[in-house]
C-alpha cells in the first residue's frame, strides 16, 4: 500500500537516485527559458539600436558599450540556457569557466599589447617610399 504522501507520486524514486527534492537550477523550466529568451532579444536589440541610431557619438565608446552588452548576454546564456551556477557539477563548471576567462583575458591583452607595440615601433613609410614597392 502506498502512503498518502506517495499517492501523488506513485513511482519509487529511491532506486533511481532521486531523493525527492528537485534541484531548480539543474533543469530549466519554461518560465526560465522564456526569461532567458526575452533577455537575449533585449540584449541584442539595444546594441543594434545604439549602432543604427548612432546614439553614442564616439565609435570607441559605442564599441565598449556593445562589448559590455555582449558580456551580459554571455552571462544570461550561461545561467538560463546552460544552467551554470556555483553548485553545478560540484563547482567544477565554475572553476573551468574562471580558468577559461583567465586564459581569454591573457590572450586578448597579450595580442593587443603586441599589436600596439608593433604599430608604434614600425618605421614610418612616406608616400614616396610606397611608389617603389613591388
Amino acid at each position: 500500500m502506498s502512503s498518502p504522501a506517495n499517492r501523488d507520486h506513485p513511482h519509487d524514486h529511491a532506486g533511481h537516485g532521486h531523493d525527492g527534492h528537485h534541484d531548480e537550477g539543474a533543469h530549466g523550466s519554461l518560465r526560465g527559458y522564456v526569461i532567458g529568451f526575452v533577455l537575449s532579444v533585449v540584449l541584442t536589440a539595444i546594441p543594434f539600436w545604439l549602432v543604427m541610431g548612432k546614439v553614442i557619438p564616439g565609435s570607441g565608446m559605442t564599441a565598449f558599450v556593445i562589448l559590455a552588452f555582449a558580456v551580459v548576454q554571455i552571462l544570461v546564456h550561461m545561467v538560463y540556457f546552460l544552467h551554470m551556477n556555483t553548485k553545478s557539477e560540484g563547482g567544477w563548471n565554475m572553476l573551468a569557466l574562471i580558468f577559461t576567462l583567465v586564459l581569454v583575458v591573457i590572450l586578448l591583452a597579450g595580442s593587443l599589447w603586441v599589436m600596439h607595440h608593433l604599430n608604434t615601433n614600425m618605421m614610418p613609410m612616406s608616400p614616396h617610399d610606397m611608389r617603389n614597392m613591388p
